[in-house]
């Protein structure tokens, strides 16, 4: 099972979880890990995106590796709404597999929405 970091302490995940926002939001994830379980994670990881990607309301994901022999990973993951990522979060599957993840990662997932930046970000 690994552990958790918030990456907001004001907004938690939980109350993330809870939004009523309308339209699609993106997961990030940051793990860190032991470099001794670099594999673990990512096998870990690829675990739970094949099951991800069967859930309604799954629309892609990215696992990312920091460089220059960094062990810490980025996910990002875009999903149609708050409430399916909800539902698929709330599986018995999903909670299963979390106890696959080597001891040594910590997770610290986040949801965001797109930010219109006149000139420069889509809406």
């Amino acid at each position: 099972m690994p552990g958790y970091k918030e990456l907001d302490e004001t907004v938690t995940i939980a109350n993330q979880v809870q939004s009523r926002e309308k339209g699609p939001v993106v997961l990030i994830n940051v793990f860190t890990v032991d470099p001794a379980d670099r594999e673990a994670l990512v096998a870990a990881w690829a675990h739970d995106a094949e099951f991800m990607k069967a859930q309604p309301g799954y629309i892609l994901t990215q696992l990312h590796e920091g460089i220059a022999g960094s062990s810490t990973y980025i996910n990002y993951a875009v999903w149609e709404s708050v409430e399916s990522f909800r539902a698929a979060f709330a599986t018995p599957e999903f909670n299963a597999r979390i106890a696959e993840y080597p001891q040594s990662a910590v997770t610290s997932p986040h949801l965001f929405k797109k930010v219109a930046v006149p000139g420069l970000c889509l809406a």
